[in-house]
């Protein structure tokens, strides 16, 4: 299904008063995992060529909170599993400093493959792996979201900004409140950018914690 098709069938459903499909807690699992398979095979843009793993992401799939960066580095693409390299040790300390685990949100990227050498994914890329996000959104069902770097928030927000831009407000993608950040691997490279990420993350938990409290009662 292509980009604008499966748009034009999540406004269908929105439009027919369907806000979002139901899958069973037991069944999200199944299907992911369905799935993640069923696509390992891509070959929809030219990442498929360079890639030893696809990279689906991973995590709880009944999480409130869905993370979402650009692509996979060298260690996701040879372990297949999301942010495992550097830039995910420093993302699990990001989430632990916000009192969440690894096991408490799911994880994924724009882009399942690879690109060569980490260059940013272009933009036929992008559009080739948007459907996957798309759908993992709609089995998931998260109730907030945290899009990690700047090619992931002009992607899924539509625009050309700049990561300022971006940062210190809250936006909505497929009518779920998401967050902009830093990506992990800017951080690295950029110490001096964490205490305004520190920042993003406050932010980020405070609407967090006012789901999960939602969701208890």
């Amino acid at each position: 299904m292509s980009v604008n098709a499966l748009r034009q069938y999540l406004e269908f459903l929105k439009n027919s008063g369907i806000k979002e499909l139901y899958y069973p807690p037991s069944d999200k699992q199944k299907k992911l995992t369905e799935l993640q398979k069923q696509y390992s095979t891509c070959t929809k843009c030219p990442l498929h060529n360079s890639r030893r793993k696809f990279v689906y992401g991973e995590g709880n799939p009944n999480a409130i909170a869905m993370l979402i960066g650009e692509g996979p580095g060298e260690q996701e693409d040879i372990t297949g599993r999301p942010f495992v390299g550097a830039a995910g040790q420093l993302l699990e300390k990001m989430l632990s400093a916000i009192n969440l685990q690894r096991s408490d949100v799911y994880i994924t990227n724009i882009v399942k493959c690879r690109p060569p050498g980490n260059r940013n994914p272009e933009s036929e890329e992008r559009k080739a792996c948007l459907p996957y996000l798309l759908e993992q959104i709609q089995i998931i069902q998260p109730k907030i979201l945290l899009i990690l770097g700047l090619v992931a928030a002009q992607t899924l927000l539509n625009n050309n900004n700049t990561l300022g831009w971006h940062r210190g407000k809250i936006h909505y993608f497929m009518d779920i409140p998401a967050f902009v950040t830093y990506h992990p691997s800017a951080l690295l490279r950029n110490q001096e950018w964490k205490k305004p990420a520190w920042i993003d993350l406050q932010e980020f938990q405070k609407e967090y914690e006012k789901l999960l409290a939602a969701t208890i009662s």
